[in-house]
Order: C-alpha cells, then sequence, then structure tokens
C-alpha cells in the first residue's frame, strides 16, 4: 500500500540560535531607544513622562512622532498618528490569537510586548509551541532593552548638553528607511510611496506639523487608479 507523500515539517529554532538573532535585534533597539530618549530630553519633555512613554506605550515610531508632534503643539495630531501608525497590530492580534493564550492576564501583558519584530520571531516558527517561545522571549527581551535604551539616552542627553548636535534624531527615520527599501522594489508600492512623499513635501509649508504626515496617507488613492495593460512582445 502506498502512502502519501507528507512534507516534512520543519524543525524547531533551537533557543540558543534563536537568543542570538533576539540579541542582535535588542543591540539596535538599545541604540534606537537612546536617540528616542535623547530626543525627548532635548525637546523639553519631564523624565518620568519619558520613561512613561517607553515602559507604559511602548510604541516605537509612534513615541517619535508624539514628541515631534507635542513638541510642536499638535498634541491631538500625535494621538491621530499614533492610532495610524499602530493600527497594523490588529492583523498581528489576530494571527498570534493563538500564541498569547487564553488567559486575559496574558493577553494583556502579550498585546502590550507586540512589535513587528515580536510578531516576525513568532510567526517564523514551525509550530505552535516554538511560536509561543519566540513571542515571549523576543518580546520581554526587546521590552527591556528599549526601556534600558531610553535610560542610557536620558543619561547621555543630561550630559551632552544638546543632544541634537549629534544627529540622534534622524537615528530612527534612518532605521526606518532601511526597512522600507526593500519594500520599495514593488512598483506599486513605490507609486504608493511617492505619492505620499510628494503630498506630504506639498502640504508642508501650510498646514500645521503632524498633519502633513496624516495627508500622505491619501498616497493610498494611487491603488484605485487603472492599471495600464502590459503590452506583449510580438
Amino acid at each position: 500500500m502506498r502512502t502519501a507523500n507528507r512534507t516534512p515539517t520543519p524543525d524547531p529554532v533551537p533557543v540558543r540560535a534563536l537568543l542570538r538573532d533576539i540579541g542582535a535585534i535588542a543591540v539596535a533597539m538599545v541604540a534606537i531607544g537612546a536617540s528616542f530618549g535623547a530626543v525627548a530630553l532635548a525637546a523639553g519633555l519631564p523624565v518620568p513622562a519619558i520613561v512613561a512613554m517607553s515602559t507604559l506605550l511602548y510604541a516605537g515610531g509612534a513615541q517619535f512622532i508624539a514628541v515631534g508632534l507635542i513638541a510642536a503643539g499638535s498634541p491631538v495630531a500625535a494621538v491621530f498618528a499614533g492610532l495610524l501608525l499602530n493600527a497594523r497590530h490588529l492583523p498581528f492580534g489576530l494571527a498570534l490569537g493563538d500564541v498569547l493564550g487564553r488567559r486575559w492576564r496574558h493577553r494583556l501583558v502579550g498585546s502590550h510586548l507586540m512589535t513587528d519584530e515580536v510578531t516576525a520571531f513568532a510567526l517564523a516558527q514551525p509550530d505552535r509551541a516554538g511560536r509561543r517561545r519566540a513571542f515571549w522571549l523576543a518580546g520581554t527581551l526587546l521590552f527591556l532593552a528599549w526601556n534600558a535604551g531610553t535610560l542610557l539616552g536620558v543619561l547621555l542627553a543630561s550630559r551632552v548638553g544638546d543632544p541634537l548636535r549629534l544627529g540622534l534624531d534622524a537615528a530612527f527615520p534612518a532605521g526606518l528607511l532601511a526597512l522600507l527599501l526593500p519594500a520599495l522594489r514593488d512598483p506599486q508600492t513605490r507609486r504608493v510611496a511617492l505619492a505620499g512623499a510628494a503630498i506630504a513635501l506639498l502640504v508642508t509649508p501650510v498646514l500645521p506639523a503632524g498633519l502633513p504626515v496624516l495627508l500622505a496617507l491619501a498616497g493610498l488613492a494611487v491603488l484605485l487608479l487603472p492599471r495600464r495593460p502590459r503590452e506583449r512582445p510580438c
């Protein structure tokens, strides 16, 4: 009797290799967290507020945007920008529902630790046990790394004077650009990004800080334009 060929299930990533990969990301998190702490202190935020943002908000890009918009006098825009930026966590939560467990305390803590990197580590594992292990390891270590970096940035900025002289405010945008570059190889994604950037540049001189970033979402309208059929070679 013949048996159907089954695709072999990939082996789970060993804990040592998983910790090595998470550690590499954690180093980057410390550096970016330090830039946030320094930039937030330079923007005039009190130290308790900076620490609370990294501990209670823990939103990476939303924290940078919030600091910039609050310093520019647009706290309402900061709230909307943060909500839009973190809307991607809704599909993350659906994908990781079985990983977090059924108890509410696990779901609450897990949703707080959920980031792009943690989600990527978890979903890369072949089985449920591996996903759960990767999620909690990455979530805990990266949370600690971000908050340690924030404290380090605050301490260094208090001794440097004006941390903006070091260009730390450019660290996070540069990191985001590096992450986005592979996605820009897709022509459709590139058109949306260019349209959004053009809109933001056009309205920046006439609108308050924060609104150009929100209006850049209108670049998604490019997806509604009819696509030209490709001409086939004769």
